[in-house]
């Protein structure tokens, strides 16, 4: 039976969300827990790929399992997570149709990505990346003009798995929280380090070495300005909407 699990983790202790040789992944750790109770032939899907120490807070997995679990999910759940490390949470998980799928059944993802102005310490340096001033009223104007249907090649890692580049973002904005800046992302999905690569041209507006100019003119390829992503550490999957 096919099963859709939503999941948190804490991306610094994983080399991204995918199996890779030689590295501890998300997926890896999840192989080895269900391997531990005696389930091997299955595959594991995942909503979207998130990269070495990008972070999730509702990342959607789905994968089969045997029948003899359809009335015993709650148990299936709990030794499930007694397997994984403490770096990762199965925060609900439920029976869903054999025609859904984590990632092609989405229609949209969400992304926040946490900047503070003050030092970060060594309880939050791994989850929030330090920026010491930003003009939050020059990001305001220039992430608006992220919206729309683009091709985002130029703000993305080359992927040559990756049949089309154009995404349609449907939100990017900016707010204050906690005594934080949020920039929250929301699109059909997203290219590799897409989100970091907008954030840093946000911050080189906000520090006037690019202008809103610079990021019309890439959004319309016609000239690469800037493709330096931000850091890693405050980037996090948000939400997946079906």
């Amino acid at each position: 039976m096919n099963i859709k699990a939503i999941i948190a983790y804490n991306g610094a202790k994983f080399y991204g969300s995918q199996l890779q040789p030689k590295y501890e992944t998300v997926a890896s750790f999840l192989y080895d827990g269900l391997k531990k109770i005696n389930i091997e032939s299955t595959t594991i899907h995942f909503s979207g790929r998130t990269d070495k120490g990008v972070h999730a807070t509702y990342q959607v997995i789905n994968f089969e399992i045997p029948d003899i679990w359809e009335d015993r999910l709650p148990h299936f759940q709990s030794i499930l997570s007694r397997t994984l490390p403490n770096s990762i949470k199965i925060l609900s998980l439920k029976q869903v149709d054999n025609e859904f799928h984590a990632r092609y059944s989405a229609k949209k993802r969400v992304y926040r990505y946490l900047l503070s102005t003050n030092p970060t310490t060594p309880f939050n340096d791994d989850f929030v990346t330090y920026y010491p001033c930003i003009d939050i009223l020059s990001i305001k104007s220039a992430i608006k003009e992220l919206i729309g249907t683009y091709d985002f090649e130029f703000f993305a890692k080359g992927n040559p798995q990756i049949k089309t580049t154009i995404r349609t973002m449907y939100d990017a904005r900016i707010y204050e929280y906690n005594g934080m800046y949020v920039f929250k992302f929301e699109a059909n999905g997203f290219l590799r380090s897409q989100i970091r690569v907008m954030v840093g041209f946000l911050l080189a507006i906000s520090d006037k070495k690019l202008t809103i100019e610079d990021l019309k003119l890439q959004l319309q390829k016609k000239v690469l300005v800037f493709n330096k992503p931000a850091p890693c550490n405050g980037l996090y999957l948000a939400k997946v909407k079906y």
